[in-house]
């Protein structure tokens, strides 16, 4: 009993060295994250709190989706940053993106494991290549614990399992060839193909055995442009000693290659590849040029596949059907070791084929529209009337897309960035210019449709206008030395384009308390805003109400008005604009969106697209008005008092017309001439003109005859008549531009050294 006594006692005493032992510990308590601490004599609880690593880690991810590699970066742990710069890092993560080429990145957690200081957090990530599809495969992220916060602990599987160990991703490509452009009727207009750059030596040629008109003759059979635009380059006194000429199909010119043997000495030609613009500078400013990708634009292309020495449309239909025009390549994406070697295939896919684009434009049209333009600054555009099709838009001065190729030796790129005029700039749809007389129809239009005046109306048309206080505005005949036009109704105002009906008509519409009827009605003709013909550029013109008019010449809101009416003061407008409402007039009052796509055809032979009518609305005036304003613009061509009388008289093909001389800060005024035929052919459409000559003169003079050229090549397919100022078709009469003191001077220097005659 005693010993069972004894062993209690001792147990006792050990149990108390035991727990005093256990309060004295001088042992710091466990701080680790997450983990309670008690001490004796009162329960004390430390709780670290630690952010969850999913937040962090889709914090990561969510930063890759939007190719931040900075915000990435700053969220890795010390030894990794050790480990890769920042600059290597960005590196890494942007030859990911561009050789994959990515666009869109997702993710989705799928598992989280969590232990004291470290964490692996499991996710599926997609990468979307625009090439090869979706790339899915799944991955983890290790993250760890410094300072209180996750950390990720990076390498290359973050990315890619497949690129542990320093692989990397390749895409190989291959592109299909480029699409074909054609104009309406399937003739060619752009294509990829072996080509032909050809010169001539001039004084290699033997003038004793006519080469000069061998050479010539040959130029046209191959071009079918007559030699007379082209033969002052060739034989001009400061001709180079090699002329460039013309590139073409290598297939066609070596069949013609045998009629140029006793021509071989004074010819030059090359061989290369290109893509080449079958009509040279007659399409630059509708279907454009091709080139390599400029140096700012390298990233936006690079997401579509492009590689950096790609070439792509740069303006025009090359430009805007870029999609159609190249297709989209096979693409092969490969995992590649460090050494170099082929590991994996991630992914494939074939390519799709390019497609052909069919503009609305007539390629003999649009070659005798520039044509038409050589020697002068202007622009041309040819509207089917009742559709909005797009049949020939010219600009000069011009470049020739077939320049844009360094391989091609007749290049002069070079040129064109020399200063002067720009040959870019399109003067058809990006041109700003005061209207002139082409206004009036809108000017008659609002005082028709204002009640105020009717057809009948008589304005006794002198060669002043007398406004408020005096203030004189003058006719048009007064400089030209010409009688009054007299007593004249509203559809002859028109006819003679006097000005003083139309100062009256915007005098009477402001003063009446219609201030804004004019500009009303020329927006309501389409001014002041974009026709939308969205393959070109275009500018939106300027219609401004007479009372927010700020023009220093004109200070009165009147006097604005009065301006406005004959389409001078500030208004501003293009020549594809005035094409457009010309249309509507000529159709019955239709604005139609002018369209140059006419179809896009598959290899299949499908339409992807097909050209549809667009309505951009209709013209706001009556059938009355509409009918008044036709009558009008009959009598400019066809009246022996019309404006054009003389440039349309005994004409088979019917024109409505108006001339417009138009005032500028230059020396000369701007040339017009609207108008439009009603022949109602069924299988040749009726077409809408517009002809624009800056500083060149009177409208009737030159941009008239011009006109009537585009009406004879369209309904008869070639040219019946020569200009005023040409010799013959391609020839000009410089004597034409000249004033009678200068013909003069001429005539006695001539005189002078000639003394036979």
């Amino acid at each position: 009993m005693k010993h069972i006594v004894w062993k209690l006692i001792v147990i006792v005493v050990l149990l108390t060295f035991t727990i005093a032992a256990c309060g004295n510990d001088s042992t710091p308590p466990d701080t680790t994250p997450g983990v309670a601490t008690n001490t004796p004599g009162g329960v004390v609880t430390t709780i670290v709190s630690v952010p969850d690593p999913k937040i962090t880690a889709q914090a990561y991810l969510d930063a890759w989706r939007n190719f931040d590699y900075v915000a990435m970066y700053n969220m890795l742990t010390t030894i990794s940053k050790d480990s890769i710069r920042i600059e290597d890092f960005n590196d890494r993560y942007t030859s990911i993106t561009q050789e994959v080429v990515l666009v869109e990145i997702n993710y989705e957690i799928q598992q989280v494991l969590t232990n004291p200081k470290s964490a692996q957090v499991g996710y599926h990530v997609t990468l979307s290549s625009a090439l090869v599809g979706d790339l899915a495969a799944n991955t983890q992220m290790n993250l760890t614990i410094e300072n209180g916060q996750w950390k990720v602990v990076w390498d290359d599987t973050l990315i890619l399992p497949e690129l542990a160990g320093g692989n990397t991703l390749s895409m190989e490509t291959i592109w299909p060839n480029r699409g074909i452009v054609y104009d309406r009727d399937g003739t060619t207009l752009s294509a990829d193909t072996n080509a032909v750059a050809l010169a001539v030596i001039p004084s290699e040629l033997n003038l004793e055995n006519n080469q000069d008109t061998g050479l010539l003759n040959r130029l046209y059979d191959l071009t079918n442009i007559n030699s007379n635009y082209y033969q002052d380059d060739i034989f001009s006194e400061d001709a180079p000693w090699m002329v460039p000429l013309f590139e073409f199909p290598s297939g066609p010119f070596y069949e013609y290659e045998p009629y140029l043997k006793n021509l071989v000495n004074a010819l030059s030609w090359d061989d290369y590849y290109s893509r080449l613009s079958y009509l040279h500078g007659a399409t630059g400013h509708t279907v454009g040029w091709v080139g390599a990708i400029p140096l700012e634009e390298e990233e936006d292309w690079a997401a579509k596949g492009y590689p950096i020495d790609a070439s792509v449309g740069r303006t025009g239909v090359e430009n805007w059907a870029e999609e159609y025009l190249a297709g989209k390549p096979s693409a092969d994406l490969y995992v590649v070791t460090p050494e170099g070697i082929l590991l994996t295939r991630l992914g494939t896919t074939d390519s799709q084929a390019s497609q052909s684009v069919y503009t609305t434009l007539d390629a003999g049209l649009q070659q005798w529209a520039q044509l038409a333009l050589d020697g002068f600054t202007g622009a041309v555009v040819v509207l089917e009337r009742d559709t909005g099709r797009v049949l020939a838009l010219a600009s000069s001065p011009a470049y020739d897309p077939n320049d844009a190729d360094p391989a091609n030796v007749n290049s002069e790129w070079g040129s064109y960035f020399s200063g002067g005029d720009d040959p870019f700039f399109n003067r058809a749809t990006q041109g700003q210019y005061p209207p002139g007389s082409i206004f009036k129809v809108i000017t008659a239009s609002a005082a028709l449709e204002s009640g105020l005046f009717e057809r009948d109306t008589i304005l006794d048309c002198q060669h002043y206008w007398y406004g408020p206080e005096g203030t004189e505005f003058v006719d048009w005949t007064l400089a030209k030395e010409r009688a009054p036009s007299g007593e004249l109704n509203l559809p002859q105002g028109l006819m003679r384009s006097c000005n003083p009906w139309f100062y009256q008509i915007g005098y009477t519409l402001y003063t009446s308390g219609n201030e804004t009827a004019v500009s009303d009605m020329a927006r309501g003709f389409g001014l002041g805003s974009l026709t939308g013909i969205g393959v070109v550029p275009e500018s939106t013109g300027q219609i401004i109400n007479p009372d927010d008019n700020t023009d220093d010449v004109f200070t009165q809101p009147w006097a604005q008005a009065v301006m406005q009416g004959i389409g001078q003061s500030s208004t501003l407008i293009t020549p594809i604009q005035a094409a457009v409402y010309t249309a509507a007039i000529g159709n019955g009052g239709t604005l139609y969106r002018p369209q140059m796509i006419e179809k896009i055809v598959n290899t299949a032979g499908d339409n992807t697209f097909e050209f549809t009518p667009e309505v951009n609305g209709t013209l706001p005036v009556s059938t009355e008005t509409l009918s008044v304003i036709q009558e009008g613009m009959l009598l400019v061509t066809q009246n022996k008092l019309g404006t054009a009388y003389r440039t349309f008289v005994n004409r088979a093909i019917k024109v409505w017309g108006k001339t417009g001389t138009a005032q500028n800060p230059g020396e000369e005024a701007h040339a017009w001439f609207i108008g439009y035929t009603d022949e109602q052919r069924e299988a040749v459409p009726d077409i809408a003109i517009v002809v624009l000559i800056e500083n060149q003169g009177d409208g009737s003079e030159y941009a008239a005859p011009i006109f009537r050229r585009m009406v004879e090549v369209y309904f008869y397919g070639g040219v019946q008549t020569t200009y005023p100022w040409e010799r013959r078709i391609g020839e000009w009469n410089e004597k034409y531009f000249l004033t009678e003191e200068e013909l003069e001077a001429l005539e006695e220097e001539e005189n002078r050294n000639n003394p036979d005659n």
